[in-house]
């Protein structure tokens, strides 16, 4: 417990909320460093995710007011990153656009989003026929892709510029640019495909709950 009597866990959690808005103008910056602090925050508060995670169960510190905030915490991560790197890639910028995919489709953000809000809604209704319903492993997963397409796109928007900018041609760049290309476009079809079967997934699990039997 903390000085002022809350949880460890619950204070990073609550950090990880009140960084968001600073990371949005980190991140929508045109100023390259101002950029790269934008991705270190990033990762940063998506480790802090793990962490406090980590020490809500290791010291057993589960609260109900964790289990308010740390969710609430994710998808405000996930808005405040996702809808930038959307907005950025439509800037129109040669550099601006998300590596092999172009400007970030529309249906990409409404897919993300919409399951979100289709399971925000699934675990209301779960939690009113008592039942909850816990994160699975292709929820957890599917966090994992989101997470590291978005620090790897935040960070290939600066490097990027900086590449252009100092004239790298040297054979570490060239190694290194079609590698982080490639890995932002991997990760993001892995993360669309784990999204769309990680809300099955659950679906299947609790089909009790919409009247399906086996």
């Amino acid at each position: 417990m903390t000085p002022w009597g809350m949880t460890w866990p619950n204070v990073i959690t609550i950090t990880r909320i009140a960084a968001c808005p600073l990371l949005v103008w980190l991140v929508m910056s045109p100023d390259v460093p101002t950029r790269f602090a934008g991705f270190a925050l990033f990762v940063i508060a998506a480790l802090s995710d793990v962490y406090d995670g980590y020490l809500a169960r290791r010291y057993d510190l589960i609260t109900d007011m964790g289990k308010l905030l740390d969710p609430l915490a994710d998808k405000l991560l996930l808005a405040v990153t996702l809808v930038p790197i959307y907005l950025i890639s439509h800037r129109g910028g040669p550099l601006d656009v998300v590596p092999i995919w172009g400007p970030l489709p529309v249906w990409v953000v409404v897919l993300v989003f919409g399951r979100e809000l289709f399971m925000t809604v699934f675990r209301s209704y779960a939690a009113r026929k008592g039942v909850v319903i816990a994160a699975g492993t292709a929820g957890k997963r599917k966090a994992l892709f989101q997470n590291l397409f978005i620090g790897a796109t935040l960070l290939w928007f600066p490097l990027s510029l900086l590449a252009r900018d100092q004239g790298w041609r040297g054979s570490v760049w060239s190694i290194s640019e079609p590698f982080i290309e490639w890995f932002c476009a991997v990760t993001l079809v892995v993360a669309i495909v784990l999204t769309v079967y990680s809300m099955i997934d659950y679906l299947w699990s609790y089909r009790t709950l919409v009247g399906i039997r086996d």
